[in-house]
C-alpha cells in the first residue's frame, strides 16, 4: 500500500478526547453492505457514542430525536443489530460488540447486466415511476 500525503496538512486528523474505530473488516466482509439503512445508522451512532469496551447508555428517545428516526424504526434497527451479533442490549445498556465471524442477514445481489439494473436498480426512472404508480393506486372496488 501507497503511502497518500494528506491534501491539507493543517487538517489532519488527531486523536483528541474519546475516540470510536470501525475496522475496515466492516467493510470488506460485508458487514456494512448487510445493514440496512436504519441499521446502519443505529449500529454508526453507537459506535461513535460508546465508551473504549463500546458500552453506550443513550436512551431511546434521545437516539429517535438525534437519529431523526421513529420508535418503529428504532425497534427494528435495534433487534437487528442484535440478530445479526452486532450489538448487545440489557434493557438499558448497548454494547457494541466486536465483529462476528462473518456478515449476516440479506446480502443484496449484484445487477449484471442491463436488463438487472432495469428491472430492480431502484433509482431508475422506471423503478421509480413503477413504485410511485403502484402505492398510488386506488382501491379495487370489491
Amino acid at each position: 500500500m501507497t503511502q497518500q500525503k494528506p491534501i491539507d496538512h493543517e487538517r489532519v486528523r488527531k486523536i483528541q478526547g474519546s475516540f470510536s474505530w470501525i475496522p475496515h473488516t466492516f467493510v470488506q466482509q460485508g458487514f456494512w453492505s448487510s445493514l440496512r439503512h436504519h441499521e446502519l445508522l443505529l449500529y454508526l451512532y453507537l459506535v461513535i457514542v460508546s465508551d473504549r469496551q463500546g458500552v453506550s447508555y443513550y436512551s431511546f428517545d434521545r437516539i429517535c430525536t438525534l437519529l431523526k428516526i421513529n420508535t418503529d424504526d428504532y425497534i427494528l434497527a435495534r433487534n437487528a443489530l442484535i440478530n445479526k451479533d452486532l450489538i448487545a442490549f440489557d434493557g438499558y445498556l448497548f454494547q457494541v460488540l466486536s465483529l462476528p465471524v462473518r456478515a449476516t442477514g440479506d446480502q443484496p445481489l449484484a445487477l449484471q447486466s442491463e436488463k438487472d439494473m432495469t428491472r430492480n436498480d431502484p433509482a431508475t426512472i422506471q423503478q421509480l415511476i413503477q413504485s410511485s404508480l403502484s402505492s398510488s393506486k386506488p382501491p379495487l372496488p370489491g
